[in-house]
């Protein structure tokens, strides 16, 4: 049998992202042969790709793509920080967010799609990238949008490869000026709303249900103040507006230039730009938020381990 060396583990691991024991079983299977061990780990997972389906993946990347006047953000999820790092999964999460271009929001018809010239859909290939890299994984969601005439802009926050990150923004500018210092604003504004995380564009733009139920919470402590009804319906309309200051965009004070608000910023930039701006629409994905992350009880587990290890050892002594 071949003598198997770190460095070959190491390559094939880079590789793959498969465990360094399982990377260590595929050379060993496969005579120290890289591409028949790579093979090896893909024809071993496959059978148990869907036995994992059922573990939390919260980590992975976010990918971000614009063509033109238009743009795609996607969510692939991983189980851990570790396969976001490979070539792999940052080139599968890449092709995602191009095919999502066609399939816009759709995640079910991304899937479906074709991956690339590889004669499988997206899901196919997930369901390969499983096998190889041994980790659950999945298309968790993806928003498109488009322009008619401005701009679509986008970043990329903690990216760690091209059109990659931890956070992605897209931002719908829709104006007839210049087109370049468009784009410079856009990728200002797409850094803001990475940072101040808004809901909306505007406060008409509000669920109405949030505003009702913001409104009913700040009445109650106003009238709790014990001051009368006039004045306490002012101090709501006072603490509603800061209200808006925090979660609507345009009211929302501007991360590069604190002396504005983004309303304002938008409006001095539109003489400069040679026409009006308008944000037609914005999205913004954040990995993994809204997936609940299983919190590992480690003394229990040593516990839980120590005792199955205990019962197993009377079994043998009743054997015996």
């Amino acid at each position: 049998m071949a003598e198997i060396t770190a460095a070959q583990v190491k390559s094939l691991r880079e590789k793959t992202g498969a465990g360094m024991m399982d990377c260590k079983k595929a050379l060993n299977e496969s005579g120290g042969d890289l591409e028949a061990a790579t093979d090896w780990l893909r024809k071993k997972g496959l059978s148990a790709a869907a036995k994992k389906s059922g573990r939390v993946a919260a980590e992975g990347l976010i990918g971000i793509l614009v063509e033109g006047g238009k743009g795609a953000v996607v969510e692939v999820n991983s189980e851990t920080d570790f396969v976001a790092r490979n070539e792999a999964f940052q080139g599968f999460v890449r092709q995602v967010s191009a095919t999502a271009l066609v399939t816009d929001d759709d995640v079910e018809a991304l899937k479906a799609a074709a991956y690339a010239d590889s004669g499988r859909s997206v899901g196919e290939e997930l369901t390969e990238m499983i096998a190889t890299i041994g980790e659950n994984m999945d298309v968790r969601r993806a928003a498109v949008l488009s322009v008619g005439k401005g701009v679509i802009a986008s970043y990329a926050h903690s990216s760690i490869a091209s059109g990659t990150g931890r956070i992605g923004v897209l931002v719908a500018l829709e104006s007839e000026g210049d087109v370049d210092k468009l784009i410079v604003l856009g990728k200002q504004l797409a850094m803001h709303v990475a940072a101040s995380d808004p809901q909306a564009v505007s406060t008409d733009q509000l669920d109405p249900a949030v505003v009702s139920r913001e409104r009913k919470i700040l009445k109650e402590q106003a009238m709790a103040s014990g001051k009368p009804p006039e004045i306490a319906e002012k101090m709501v309309e006072g603490r509603l507006r800061k209200f808006y200051e925090e979660i609507v965009l345009l009211e929302q004070t501007f991360v590069i230039d604190t002396e504005k608000k983004v309303g304002q910023a938008i409006e001095a930039a539109a003489g400069e730009i040679g026409a009006g701006v308008e944000i037609t629409g914005f999205v913004r994905f954040a990995l993994g938020e809204g997936i609940e992350r299983k919190e590992d009880d480690f003394v229990a587990e040593v516990a839980e381990l120590a005792g199955n290890k205990a019962e197993d050892t009377e079994g043998d002594a009743d054997r015996s």
